[in-house]
C-alpha cells in the first residue's frame, strides 16, 4: 500500500479484504482511494485463490464519501467524478462477489460504496445517511436505479428525500443489509461466508449470476428467459456441471474450475 492510497489489502481464507485507511477523516475517499480501491478489486478479481473481495473500513467509520477537497474540484465541475460513471460502478462489474463490511458511519458517498456492493454486513453500530437532500443536491450516482431495486420503490424515496440517518437494526428489516454481526466479528462473518461458498459453489455459476442478475434487470421477462436459456445450454456442457454431478453421486467435496474473470 502506497501511503497516499490509503487501501490497504490483507487475505482471510478465501477472501480478500481492501480497508479504507483513513480513519481520522472516518475514511472519506480521495481521487487516489478510488483508482486504488478499483485496482485492487480488479487484480483480486484474477487471482485464482480469491473466490471473493471485501471492502471495509478502519476505526470507527466505513466511508464518511468524498473528501471535501474532491467535493470542491466535483462542485466547481473540474473534477474527474463529472464524468457520466456513477462512483463506485466499477464494482458492479468485478465478476466475483464483492461484499462490504460496514463497520460504522457510512454517509453520501460512503453510502453509494456500500449500495454499489453486492452484498452488506452490517456491525450492530454501524449507521447510514443518503444525505444529498441536506448538501442541496440529487440521487447522485445511480441510487435512483439501483436503490429502489434492493429496498424498493417508497423505502429508496424514504431514504432519499429525509436523508435521516439510520441504523443497521432498520437496514436489515428493510433488505440494504443482509447480515447484522456483532462488533469486532465482521471480517470473519464474511470470511466464513465465503469460504463456505468456496467450498461448495462452482465460481463460474457466481459469476454467471452476478452477470445474469444485473444484465436482465432492464429486461422484459421473455427476453430474460431467452438469455437465460442460452446460459442453461452453454453450462451443460462445461466441465463444472458434470463435476456437480459427480461430486453429489460420489458424496465428496466438488473440485470446481478456479475464476480469474471474464476472458477477452
Amino acid at each position: 500500500m502506497a501511503d497516499e492510497d490509503h487501501v490497504s489489502v490483507t487475505r482471510h481464507g478465501k477472501l480478500a479484504v481492501l480497508t479504507l485507511e483513513r480513519p481520522a477523516q472516518l475514511n472519506a475517499v480521495t481521487h487516489r482511494m478510488i483508482g486504488a480501491i478499483e485496482r485492487e478489486a480488479r487484480k483480486a478479481e484474477k487471482d485464482p485463490d480469491v473466490a471473493a473481495i471485501c471492502i471495509t473500513g478502519s476505526g470507527r467509520g466505513f466511508c464518511a464519501g468524498l473528501d471535501m477537497t474532491v467535493l470542491a474540484e466535483t462542485t466547481k465541475g473540474d473534477g474527474t467524478l463529472s464524468s457520466d460513471a456513477p462512483l463506485f460502478g466499477f464494482l458492479l462489474q468485478i465478476s466475483k462477489p464483492v461484499i462490504a463490511a460496514v463497520n460504522g458511519v457510512a454517509a453520501g458517498g460512503g453510502f453509494v460504496l456500500a449500495m454499489m456492493c453486492d452484498m452488506r454486513f452490517f456491525s450492530e453500530e454501524a449507521t447510514m445517511t443518503t444525505v444529498f437532500g441536506k448538501r442541496g443536491l440529487v440521487a447522485e450516482h445511480a441510487t435512483s436505479w439501483l436503490l429502489p431495486r434492493i429496498v424498493g420503490l417508497s423505502r429508496a424515496l424514504d431514504l432519499l428525500w429525509s436523508s435521516r440517518r439510520f441504523d443497521a437494526a432498520e437496514a436489515y428489516r428493510i433488505g440494504f443489509a443482509d447480515r447484522i454481526v456483532k462488533p469486532g466479528e465482521l471480517i470473519e462473518a464474511v470470511s466464513a461466508y465465503v469460504d463456505d461458498m468456496a467450498a461448495n459453489v462452482a465460481p463460474t455459476s457466481i459469476a454467471i449470476m452476478k452477470r445474469q442478475v444485473l444484465d436482465d434487470l432492464g429486461l422484459p421477462f421473455a427476453e430474460s428467459a431467452t438469455r437465460t436459456a442460452r446460459y442453461i445450454r452453454a453450462n451443460l456442457t462445461h466441465p463444472d456441471s458434470k463435476e456437480g454431478a459427480r461430486s453429489f453421486i460420489e458424496r465428496r467435496p466438488p473440485a470446481f474450475a478456479k475464476w480469474t474473470g471474464w476472458q477477452a
